[in-house]
């Protein structure tokens, strides 16, 4: 029970890395918010939550909105009483996007969502934090795309780099306060993301295989991996750590050029 009577807020929960979060937040006795902009996956996630035995809420919204974020951050508060850890996992990502490629529109989306929405949330998070004067702590769900580069990723490399060295900024400019802020940096991850990117027909198990053979651990990351990393720089474990990149990738980085 590494998070009992901690009250943390998770956006991007329906689905993926966020719901398997989620998940395990609760299973090591935090109560719960999901947060997201597809009531029915957030639906799902606090169903399954609940069902195991566990406490959890939603607060649908869009963390690039302004409005929304405080909204989302107010939502929780109100249903928790309070506010220890943030997890800033909601993120977008537009393939085939070189800067001279790259629909105006598609860069904008993926900034608006994967690097304003890190700071729209966490401002709002951090205001209660401040207030309430307990310490807490922030992950976000960066990317190893945040520190090498994708061909034609230009947007979500742009984000990415930009989320990590916003965590250095606010573990800094937070820790004062007693608030630790660090990222973790998945790699190559099963989630509805690269799942999406599949045509109907195609051998998953196979997929899967021809994947991890070009990671040294030999398979490919899934959801459970990047919850359990968060969990321990949630957890009061982590008590000493803060503006840090943790890396979960298998060992794809550790290579020269690294595998993307």
């Amino acid at each position: 029970m590494r998070l009992e009577g901690k009250r943390a807020l998770i956006t991007g929960g329906g689905t993926g890395i966020g719901r398997a979060t989620a998940e395990l937040f609760a299973r090591e006795g935090a109560a719960v918010v999901v947060s997201g902009r597809r009531r029915g996956e957030l639906e799902e996630t606090v169903r399954r939550i609940e069902k195991a035995g566990g406490r959890a809420a939603l607060a649908q919204g869009d963390v690039g909105a302004a409005a929304d974020a405080e909204r989302m951050v107010a939502e929780t508060l109100a249903a928790l009483g309070g506010l220890d850890v943030l997890v800033n996992n909601a993120g977008v990502i537009a393939r085939n996007a070189s800067v001279t490629s790259v629909a105006v529109e598609d860069w904008e989306r993926v900034i608006r969502t994967d690097l304003t929405g890190v700071f729209l949330v966490s401002r709002f998070a951090l205001q209660e934090m401040v207030r309430a004067g307990r310490g807490g702590a922030v992950v976000h769900v960066s990317s190893v795309s945040g520190i090498v580069g994708d061909p034609r990723l230009a947007p979500y490399n742009a984000a990415k780099g930009g989320v990590n060295l916003l965590t250095k900024n606010m573990a800094l400019d937070y820790a004062p306060h007693g608030i630790r802020v660090n990222a973790v940096c998945p790699g190559r991850i099963w989630t509805p993301m690269p799942m999406s990117r599949l045509q109907p027909g195609d051998d998953h198990e196979e997929i899967l295989a021809r994947w991890g053979r070009n990671i040294p651990l030999g398979r490919v990351g899934m959801p459970e991996d990047v919850a359990s990393a968060v969990l321990f720089l949630a957890s009061d474990e982590a008590a000493w750590i803060t503006g840090a990149w943790l890396v979960v990738d298998g060992g794809a980085t550790a290579t020269h050029p690294p595998i993307g």
